[in-house]
């Protein structure tokens, strides 16, 4: 007995439907996660958004401090970015298996500078300048600025001055940040990275003498958790290429 078109056409519509077809079928491209700090994040999410416009792939950046976003990314992580060297060194030591080592990747270096009120009314040009007493320092012990300050100074009275004049020392840039705008009688510099100063307008920015500054790494690596290393290697070759370099270096990086 012959069938109808329309039965046979039901019979191939339910055929399309069985599991083992949809299971064969390629999966829709799935968003590319990453996760670091908030220093490098302004120049990490423009990155992201020429990547997606370039290649169509889905990239979602959180930054912030680590303890807000580790257990997300522990989940659902691809790539995880630091800093400072050191910052992403300290969260492989802490969770081991997390982080690729071996794709860890070095992009670019920022460096040191000075923050200070409009006009520089201090007339502040080298780092003694702000040893001198009554200045009042803002630091950031953390966040990849740890131990910054006496990198840059050097001898012990330089560093013992310029500790005796820091007023307030936090964990975190986003704690600076908010200290630095809301209360601008309290503080009149703030040695951080001079990629700070696009985002804070109305502040002014003093580039030290080359032998007072100090410079620090942005690495990213793979998590060995990500299934999806090609995307992932794609994006962090688009960091490395021409034009993620020329967004790195107008946030403020080298």
């Amino acid at each position: 007995m012959k069938t109808s078109p329309l039965t046979r056409l039901r019979r191939f519509a339910l055929l399309l439907m069985s599991p083992a077809l949809l299971a064969a079928a390629p999966a829709a491209a799935q968003t590319l996660h990453v996760y670091g700090p908030g220093g490098p994040a302004t120049a990490m999410k423009e990155c992201a958004a020429a990547f997606t416009k370039q290649t169509g792939l889905d990239v979602a950046v959180t930054a912030g401090p680590e303890p807000k976003w580790l257990a997300q990314a522990q989940q659902d992580a691809d790539l995880v970015y630091g800093g400072a060297e050191y910052m992403l060194t300290q969260t492989e030591l802490a969770h081991p298996g997390f982080i690729d080592e071996a794709s860890r990747t070095s992009l670019y270096a920022r460096e040191s500078a000075v923050l200070v009120r409009p006009g520089n009314p201090l007339h502040i040009k080298r780092l003694e300048d702000l040893a001198r007493p009554g200045v009042r320092l803002l630091d950031v012990n953390g966040a990849g600025q740890m131990g910054m300050t006496e990198d840059m100074a050097r001898t012990p009275a330089l560093i013992s001055n310029l500790q005796h004049n820091t007023k307030t020392s936090v964990k975190t840039s986003a704690e600076a940040v908010a200290l630095w705008q809301q209360k601008p009688q309290d503080y009149d510099a703030w040695i951080t990275y001079a990629s700070w100063q696009p985002r804070l307008p109305g502040s002014a920015l003093v580039r030290l003498p080359r032998d007072q500054r100090v410079s620090r790494g942005t690495p990213i690596a793979l998590t060995q958790r990500t299934t999806q290393a090609a995307a992932a290697r794609q994006f962090v070759a688009f960091l490395q290429s021409a034009d993620g370099h020329a967004i790195f270096r107008r946030n403020g990086w080298e």
